[in-house]
Formats: C-alpha cells, structure tokens, sequence
C-alpha cells in the first residue's frame, strides 16, 4: 500500500501515524489490535431523542447480526450472502462483543459516546446514526482514532463527497442516488412535462435534497413551478401550502423528513389535494425518501404518496427473504430498512476482516473497496473503491390505499437503476448492478 493512503487510513498528523487520539505510547500496531478470544464492535445509536424509535431498530438489528457472527439463530443473510467466508465462529475466530453508545441525534454527543467507545471499551469498528450531521462527525472522529466507521442511516451526500474519509463507509442510499430514481420512476407514472412546486426544510439536508430533486426532475422535462423554504419550527402548514395551489403546479414535492414531512401529509390530507385536479391532472405527491417508520407515523395520510428507499420487506429476493424471517422470529414483526442497513454494515464489515485475514483498517479498507456482492436483500451491489458509497438496486415505494396493518402502508412499485445519473456513478461502478437479476 502508498504509505500517504496507510497514513490517511490509519489517522493523524503528516509527522504521526498513530491516531492523534490514542497517542504515540501505543504499543498496538494500529488502533484496539484485540489481543485475546475476543473483539468489540461499538453500535452508536439514537437511544433518546426524536429519531429514538429509528434507533432501537438498528440497535437490534446490530444485536441480530452480532448473534448470527457468533454462530447463533439461524444465520439470517449469512446464507444467502455470496461471499462465505463468515463460518459463525466470530470473526477471524474471535468472538464478538458489543458495546452501545446513545448519540441523542447530537454531533457532540455522538463524538463523545464513540470516543468513550474506542478508548475505554476497546471498538475496533464504530457503525450506527440517524442523521447525516451526526454520521460526519462521528466519521471524522473515527478517522482520527484509526478505526473503520461504518455508517448507519445518513443520506447526505457529502458523507460519501467532501466530507469523505479513508475509513468511512456508507451502505445507505444518499440523497443524488435517491432523487434521481424517484425521479426517473415519478416521469414514467406521472408522465413528462409536469410542473413541480418544491416544499423545502430549510437546513442543509433539506437544501441539497431539493436541488438534487430540481435537477433530476428538469433533467426528465419536468418544468419548476416554484420552491419555498419552511423552518424546522412551522406549526401552520395550510398557510405554507397556499403558494403551492396558486402556483398552476400539479406535482408537490416534499423535500422534508420527519415530523415536518408527517406534518405535510397530514395537512395535504386534510386540504384533500390528492382529490384535486389542475389543467385535467390529478395532483400528485413525491416525497425524495421514505421509510417505513416514517410512514407510520403518517398512516393513511401516506396513500398515493411515491418515494425512494433504501431497502423495504417486500422485496422479493432470497436475501430479503432471509432476512423477515431472522428478524421477525426474533423480535415478532418486519424489519425497517434502518434495521437492514445496519445488519448489513457489520456482515459487511466482518466480512471484509475475513477476507482481508486482519482487524487492520488498512487491510479492512482495500477489502471494502470495489467489493461487489450479492444476497444482502439490493440486487448485485458494489462498494465503490471511488467513495466508498455502496450502489444496489433502489425500490420505490408508494403508499396504499387499504394497508393490512400498520406494517403494510407501503407498496413496491418498482426498483430503479443506481446509475441512471451517470455523474454520480464513479468509474468503477459496473452498470450490470442494475440488472443482474440476483
């Protein structure tokens, strides 16, 4: 390995390979090397919070995936993953521990609870989050402590762009990839030339969500009616919505997450936009991404709602598969895509250590990187060498009218291409993902 590239993976200064936050005194060829019959794993979760209930599941999802390593339950995916290497023996034969950390939906927070990981409990890898800003800070931390971090649910694409590092991985769908497949799958439903009005959360996400959605959406001759910013703190949705139905837009587009998107629908619903017509076509509502849980705290408000997301239950694959019947076993019902991902990250993460034959971040990293997979619930999927972002099939979703159960509000209307912008597919990222049949 270029001995710059072992330098930036392993952490500190241009004078200092050792991680500037475990010190020069280190004996330890790189950052918590285990020693003994065992190896820790820090899970850094929302435990408290507004994104709590997002947590707990990939809080267990993290306790499924740690059980299936040690040889436990019925293996889950470990079976239909194609690479084999895992015996559920631990990893490398060590047997794997765990320790959590609660990240409050906090930067500072979060840094801390994953710094106290690292240097009293001994993780060698840290993965977990539910926000992007939390995932960038725990991740630079990371990167100064020499350890891999393997991030949880974050979609901002600058976890994978500028805000990169050499340890950092992301297994979740950022915001370019999900905007352009609800994009490319709104203009095959709705049709081309619709006018789309843009409703905004005004913060950083929710800015580089809605030009991400403007430019994929006028990409397929889409027209921009118009777009307005909302503050996090809006209690009266019925007066923000009123530009929308004066703008002669036909498509409103919720560039929001969370309780301001569950805000949103809920005032859509009740102003019965969905009923509505303008110039002979019916309104309809484009959320960039949606989750299960998210749909949940919307209900029925969600009906005819079309989004992106990373992974839903639904998907009719082995892996999937695999993965409702580990988890619903367990816990009693269907595993979030907030779950999927983060069991998916550890088995991916202990798999690189297995291939790679060391706990070495270095040797971790040139496993992870132009890693192509398979049986993991996306489809044939690689982690791009480029950034580190992994690219699989993206499903879009839509809600139903008469969903079975509060599990149930969400439908599979079709998978999308990853690559269908070309800007944002790096070099190394083969388009046989998008239609390998896997």
């Amino acid at each position: 390995m270029n001995p710059n590239r072992r330098q930036m993976i392993l952490g500190g200064g241009a004078a200092i390979a050792l991680p500037t936050i475990i010190g020069a005194s280190s004996a330890a060829a790189y950052t918590n090397e285990p020693s003994g019959s065992t190896v820790t794993l820090g899970f850094n979760v929302p435990q408290s919070g507004p994104y709590a209930d997002e947590g707990n599941q990939e809080l267990l999802a993290y306790q499924l995936a740690v059980e299936h390593l040690n040889g436990a339950g019925d293996g889950g995916m470990l079976n239909t993953f194609s690479s084999k290497v895992l015996q559920g023996n631990g990893i490398l034969g060590k047997k794997v521990n765990f320790v959590t950390g609660d990240t409050q939906t906090n930067s500072i927070a979060a840094r801390d609870a994953a710094k106290s990981m690292i240097e009293k409990d001994g993780a060698v890898m840290v993965s977990g989050g539910s926000t992007s800003h939390v995932a960038t800070a725990v991740q630079g931390l990371c990167q100064e402590a020499g350890v891999i971090f393997m991030a949880g649910v974050a979609t901002g694409k600058s976890l994978t762009g500028h805000d990169q590092v050499g340890n950092g991985f992301r297994h979740f769908v950022n915001t370019n990839l999900a905007a352009g497949a609800v994009a490319s799958a709104a203009s095959e439903s709705f049709g081309f030339g619709r006018r789309a009005f843009h409703l905004t959360d005004d913060y950083s996400w929710g800015w580089e969500v809605e030009s991400a959605m403007t430019r994929a959406l006028e990409k397929r001759g889409w027209e921009t009616a118009d777009a307005v910013k909302i503050p996090l703190v809006s209690q009266d949705y019925s007066s923000i919505l009123s530009p929308f139905l004066n703008s002669g837009a036909d498509v409103l587009v919720l560039n929001q997450y969370g309780g301001s998107l569950v805000n949103s629908l809920t005032t859509t619903f009740q102003l019965g936009l969905r009923e509505k017509q303008v110039d002979g076509k019916n309104i309809e509502i484009v959320v960039p991404l949606i989750s299960q849980l998210m749909a949940s705290m919307a209900a029925e408000k969600t009906e005819g709602v079309m989004g992106a997301t990373n992974w839903h239950w639904k998907m009719q694959n082995d892996g999937t598969r695999a993965f409702n019947k580990s988890f619903g076993e367990k816990y009693g019902y269907p595993p979030s895509e907030a779950a999927h991902t983060c069991y998916c990250q550890t088995i991916l993460y202990a798999d690189a250590v297995a291939r790679a034959g060391t706990f070495n971040p270095c040797g971790v990293v040139e496993a992870l990187e132009g890693f192509e997979f398979y049986g993991l619930g996306n489809g044939l999927a690689l982690y791009s060498a480029g950034n580190h972002q992994c690219y699989k099939s993206i499903p879009i979703v839509k809600g139903k009218r008469a969903p079975d159960s509060y599990f149930d509000l969400l439908d599979i209307v079709g998978e999308e291409d990853p690559c269908d912008d070309d800007s944002e597919c790096p070099d190394d990222v083969g388009r046989s993902i998008c239609s390998s049949g896997y």
